[in-house]
């Protein structure tokens, strides 16, 4: 411990930091009265930060970082921030990693004019961040990470003119980014990650200049990234990920000229990859992955050859992978896992240091057998004739055999139907009878929409796994409304989906509409697509399931096309639209593209 401290005129720094120092600092240490340094981080200090630290008129430094320090709280919240205010010389005050407590005073803005750095990280703060922030006038750095703090950001912060870093990261702030940050012209650093704040990125971002890093991960932030952000063309670190932002990826990307790390997974990005990243020469992590990305992976990419840390998985990524990415020297970490892509994985550079796990879970990717995918086939004239004579012998016979029992299965079911049609019809429930709903139900039973409910997305929107109130499980589509022909999409799949009713039909329950927002709320099938079931490795079907699915999806057309009043036709029937149910049977789903013949029209 500290003993006792007598006057001691003309000491003016102490460094204590470091040891192993316990117990409460002395009051008595106010009469050490020219101390201008005082840094006693890394102790083992408790109780109350003494109100005499007031009496040292002289102190510029005061850091306190490390211990087990507290405070006596007043009406007003720290009453040692209140004696504080008569150190007129603080430059720097450092109370981080202690357990004060408490809220922040308002009296927070009396501190020194002087005051260049304000850190008071990790001490259980709560409340909301004082308005009276903003009198910080002269503040270089502010950093109240990893608090408890609640509320919107003071507007007021848009005084701090000076600022160089401002971090507010780990608390539990909400609303919308204030537009008046886009004022602090001088701003290095920009944390507002593991927040809940929302809302859109301010246009106004892109006038900061000066700025070098910013964090604004794992928020509710949403809409498009604005065009004007990337005009920072100085900035070094994006961090964007875990939001909810969606829209393309601009091609003017490629004027982060000296970037260096660019997160912007986990969100809904649903464009190609633009070509202009491989302008950025300098970038080290790019992280992409769990958006709706879609395309090919751009030739381009092998021209960053600072590259390191490549994450492209969990896309619609198709096409195959660029030999060119064998020349980045420097890329030790790769993954392209859970897309679409197709060919053989290049062999050479730094494609010889991946495993299997960075190709897991794609289409038709073939390559070596130690990334556990399929041989690549040869393209010799007797592989083609050995391949066409195996066809011939042995898949031929079995198609052809298939085909004959599809036809009797459907021609017996044609009959079966001329009994059963006018049921049908006459148990069909007209859109205005179905159930209402809002959007907060599809919103609380979707847990917001959450991404772990998320299971497909298409060409006008994703669709959800959620709970209604009353216990049913369902699927909802939610149409993408920036999408060209979403609008039309939901128009027509209402009008069709409406009318007819059928085993082999995704059934609709009801649709929620409003003048932002629209989506479908549908039959679950619990066993997904039959896209699934052909292409993935970890489900299979036997001949039987294959010939029961062909059987009911060709039920399906046959109501479509002459079962139903007016034929209709899909436009779109592919392995994606048709659904499983828990007992396999093939329902045939997503009717955006679909058309009603009229008198005039026929099938042709």
């Amino acid at each position: 411990e500290l003993p006792y401290i007598s006057s001691v005129p003309n000491l003016e720094e102490i460094f204590l930091w470091g040891n192993h120092l316990s117990g409460n600092i002395p009051d008595s240490i106010s009469n050490i009265t020219k101390l201008k340094i005082l840094e006693l981080q890394r102790n083992s200090f408790s109780g109350p930060i003494p109100n005499a630290l007031g009496n040292l008129q002289f102190l510029e430094r005061l850091t306190l970082r490390s211990n087990h320090l507290t405070t006596k709280t007043s009406s007003n919240g720290w009453s040692f921030l209140d004696s504080l205010t008569k150190c007129r010389y603080l430059i720097h005050l450092d109370l981080s990693l202690n357990p004060l407590g408490g809220v922040l005073p308002p009296s927070i803005s009396n501190l020194s004019i002087s005051l260049l750095q304000f850190e008071a990280t990790a001490c259980k703060i709560r409340g909301n961040i004082p308005m009276e922030i903003g009198g910080l006038n002269n503040a270089l750095a502010l950093d109240l990470s990893v608090n408890e703090l609640s509320g919107s950001i003071p507007t007021t912060i848009g005084r701090l003119k000076n600022i160089q870093v401002l971090d507010f990261s780990g608390n539990k702030l909400q609303g919308s980014i204030p537009h008046q940050l886009c004022g602090l012209k001088g701003l290095y650093k920009l944390s507002l990650a593991t927040n809940e704040l929302d809302g859109p990125l301010p246009v106004g971002l892109g006038d900061l200049i000066a700025l070098r890093k910013l964090n604004f991960s794992s928020n509710k932030l949403h809409s498009s990234i604005p065009l004007s952000f990337w005009r920072l063309k100085d900035i070094l670190e994006v961090d964007l990920s875990s939001n909810y932002f969606s829209g393309s990826l601009s091609l003017d990307i490629g004027n982060l000229e000296v970037i260096i790390h660019l997160d912007l997974s986990r969100n809904f990005l649903s464009s190609d990859i633009p070509s202009t990243f491989g302008s950025l020469h300098y970038l080290q992590v790019l992280l992409l992955s769990h958006n709706r990305l879609q395309g090919p992976i751009p030739e381009s990419l092998g021209d960053m050859m600072s590259l390191a840390k490549l994450d492209l998985s969990n896309n619609n990524l198709s096409g195959v992978i660029p030999k060119s990415l064998e020349r980045l020297l420097y890329l030790n970490s790769f993954d392209v896992s859970f897309n679409r892509l197709e060919g053989e994985i290049p062999k050479g550079g730094c494609f010889v240091n991946f495993t299997a796990k960075s190709f897991m879970k794609n289409y038709a990717l073939c390559g070596l057998p130690r990334l556990q995918v399929q041989p690549c086939k040869k393209n010799g004239h007797q592989h083609s004739n050995k391949t066409l004579l195996h066809v011939t012998k042995y898949v031929l016979p079995i198609f052809g055999s298939i085909i004959i029992v599809v036809a009797f299965i459907i021609v017996y079911k044609k009959r079966q139907n001329k009994s059963t049609g006018l049921i049908i019809v006459e148990d069909l429930v007209p859109v205005r009878q179905w159930r209402r709903i809002s959007y907060y139900q599809l919103w609380e039973g979707t847990d917001g929409f959450n991404e772990r409910n998320l299971l497909g997305s298409g060409s006008f929107g994703s669709v959800y796994k959620g709970m209604l109130s009353y216990g049913t499980e369902v699927a909802i589509k939610v149409f993408n409304l920036e999408i060209e022909g979403a609008f039309k999409s939901f128009d027509v799949e209402c009008e069709v989906m409406g009318k007819i009713l059928h085993r082999n039909l995704v059934k609709i329950i009801t649709c929620c509409s409003t003048i932002d927002f629209k989506a479908l709320v549908l039959e679950f099938m619990p066993n997904g697509s039959l896209e699934k079931w052909l292409y993935s490795d970890d489900h299979a079907l036997d001949i039987l399931q294959r010939i029961n699915i062909m059987v009911d999806v060709a039920s399906a057309l046959e109501y479509l096309h002459s079962g139903f009043l007016i034929p209709i036709i899909h436009c779109d029937l592919k392995p994606s639209n048709v659904l499983l149910d828990e007992d396999m049977v093939g329902h045939v789903g997503d009717f955006g593209v679909s058309k009603l013949l009229g008198e005039g029209d026929s099938i042709k």
